[in-house]
């Protein structure tokens, strides 16, 4: 049980008192508080917690909150028009706007048969997903970004172990990697208020993200330059799916529903926003993502290591 100041303090003043009242004994050297007293010392205790919470309130002001011993107390946030800023899932310094005019047709050619290897692996990838989910392009997205959001956590994490047993620095690629990954699963999180999954296709997603993650691992560990290059070839086709998305809008096949909230704020987007816009900055991040690895690959491919090269970091 985690106690604040008041709350140690007024346990060891019950003790205290249990102990000048006679409600203890000495046993091998140490004073042993009674059962029925120790009882009532810690209902004490957890009365005198209860009510510091009800006395601190909750995040949202009238919510029942957690009074931490270790000065963990929620801290108010706003926007930068003064509003109360309501995501605990990221912080306003976090949001940004992306850059709109990259280059949305950059193709990297395939050249040496690695690289054919990765590109048609993510074209394989592509058939059973285009018979699933057909003309479904909400929860395509959806299974996409839960795989997208893979390969930077796995390369994040495993140029991490690389940097504490080489004791060397990694140029910023570790920091980058795990960005690309929160990024991704922020598309997700956004898409989770748009497309509702059915059961059988959260088990899917639990299926896919196992075996994916598994497999994506060994191929990092075997050789990061076709790892990247395959997150590369995979972002293509993610700029390829989102720009079928926005035709079927266009065309009226899918309502151009308001934006959800959670974009508006990561993204800064006008309040009046829609799926349509909401689109349109997720394919740009997927562009940068594109360039990103494709960028990293070409560094392993001259036979040279990240950490030479800086990291582009908060490039969206």
């Amino acid at each position: 049980m985690m106690m604040n100041r008041s709350a140690m303090k007024l346990l060891s003043t019950a003790a205290v008192r249990t102990i000048h009242g006679g409600g203890g004994e000495f046993r091998n050297g140490f004073f042993a508080l009674g059962a029925r007293n120790l009882s009532s010392t810690v209902s004490a205790v957890r009365e005198n917690s209860q009510t510091e919470a009800t006395d601190h309130g909750g995040v949202g002001g009238g919510d029942k909150s957690v009074v931490s011993y270790w000065g963990m107390d929620p801290k108010k946030l706003t926007k930068d028009d003064g509003t109360e800023w309501k995501w605990s899932c990221f912080r306003p310094s976090e949001a940004y706007k992306p850059d709109m005019s990259i280059d949305l047709g950059k193709h990297h050619v395939p050249r040496v048969w690695t690289e054919k290897v990765a590109f048609w692996g993510v074209k394989i990838l592509r058939f059973p997903t285009d018979l699933f989910f057909k003309r479904r392009f909400d929860m395509r997205a959806m299974m996409l970004e839960t795989v997208a959001a893979v390969p930077g956590m796995v390369g994040g994490m495993l140029l991490h172990c690389k940097s504490l047993r080489r004791f060397e620095h990694s140029g910023g690629w570790i920091k980058a990697l795990l960005e690309e990954a929160e990024n991704e699963r922020m598309h997700l999180m956004t898409f989770m208020e748009i497309a509702k999954p059915r059961w059988y296709e959260r088990v899917l997603v639990f299926a896919v993200q196992g075996v994916f993650w598994n497999l994506y691992f060994g191929a990092y560990v075997i050789s990061p330059k076709v790892a990247h290059r395959f997150v590369g070839y995979l972002e293509e086709e993610a700029i390829h799916s989102y720009s079928e998305f926005i035709k079927e809008i266009d065309s009226g096949n899918i309502p151009n529903i308001p934006a959800p909230a959670i974009a508006i704020d990561y993204w800064r987007m006008p309040p009046d926003s829609t799926l349509r816009d909401v689109v349109m900055v997720v394919r740009a991040d997927e562009a940068h993502h594109r360039d990103v690895n494709h960028y990293a690959s070409d560094i392993h491919y001259e036979g040279l290591e990240l950490k030479g090269f800086p990291a582009p970091l908060d490039y969206h």
